[in-house]
């Protein structure tokens, strides 16, 4: 996922939005949901504050319970004034995180699978280094390097720490939309980023609170989950060393959303052949060095 110019980087951080999408952790706009936002909406008793917390805290547990689901992302980058969009579909394992999704960002596709997280790239033709098809990332290597960062934020295996950074305050009965088809209750919720793994890390990289949306349906499952990151990176190397950069990072706005649909569908993900494949977990190092 290297990247030359402003268009560049953008691009591979909207294929991290993407990436990110994979797992119970997602964001985005409101896409096709209508709101009625009558007086049912409305509701701000205790009571009422207590049942949404319960509803958001146990619907990672209850969407994984189905073990798979067919997912369709949608992931908007933007930075400097520019922006970039890129979609994506496949299938997940609500579990481990392991996936199989179809990028289309720039025009270009790119067949994505995440294994055991270890991410593979297939590239399009003439895009990918060493003359081999597919790249590699070892995305458990460079969470650790980076203290967790966005990696720590969509891991599966941590996904159910959202649920206990929120608090009845935290989370707002927003109506009734249909999302896909499907009846669903929406809810704002502020997450805590201080109570997250690494939440000190975290809280450097995109502030004290995360605004997260959850649609959830009449049995609890998320159907659609949303996400607003602004993201601090880092200034280009090139425009540092030519004094025309400042020296306050970057801001980077990532807008993911995801839905859910068609649990229960197989997951069939499969490592690329060994030979067709170059590693890039290094070049990932270096570059979240540069960034952090």
């Amino acid at each position: 996922m290297s990247s030359t110019g402003n268009g560049g980087k953008l691009c591979a951080l909207g294929v991290a939005g993407v990436l990110a999408g994979t797992v119970l952790v997602g964001c985005g706009d409101g896409g096709d949901t209508k709101e009625e936002t009558g007086a049912s909406s409305a509701k701000t008793s205790a009571g009422a504050e207590e049942q949404g917390t319960r509803a958001v805290r146990s619907a990672y547990d209850r969407t994984a319970e189905e073990d798979t689901a067919k997912v369709e992302l949608r992931v908007r980058t933007s930075a400097e004034g520019r922006s970039e969009t890129a979609n994506g579909q496949g299938v997940v394992d609500l579990e481990d995180g392991d996936s199989v999704m179809t990028l289309t960002a720039q025009g270009q596709r790119i067949e994505q699978r995440v294994i055991d997280q270890v991410l593979y790239q297939k590239m399009p033709a003439g895009k990918a280094p060493g003359g081999k098809p597919w790249i590699r990332i070892d995305l458990g290597k460079v969470a650790d390097r980076q203290g967790a960062g966005d990696q720590g934020v969509s891991d599966p295996a941590r996904s159910a720490a959202y649920a206990k950074a929120i608090t009845n305050r935290d989370v707002t009965e927003k109506g009734t939309a249909t999302i896909n088809g499907v009846r669903t209750t929406h809810y704002r919720v502020a997450v805590d980023v201080s109570e997250l793994p690494n939440g000190d890390t975290l809280r450097q990289q995109v502030g004290p609170t995360l605004p997260m949306d959850v649609w959830l349906d009449d049995e609890g499952r998320l159907r659609r989950q949303q996400l607003d990151m602004t993201v601090k990176a880092a200034p280009q190397s090139a425009e540092r060393s030519s004094g025309t950069a400042s020296s306050a990072p970057q801001k980077v706005t990532v807008r993911t959303v995801m839905d859910f649909t068609g649990f229960g569908t197989e997951v069939e993900a499969e490592k690329p052949p060994a030979g067709q494949v170059t590693d890039m977990t290094g070049k990932a190092l270096e570059q979240g060095k540069r960034q952090s």
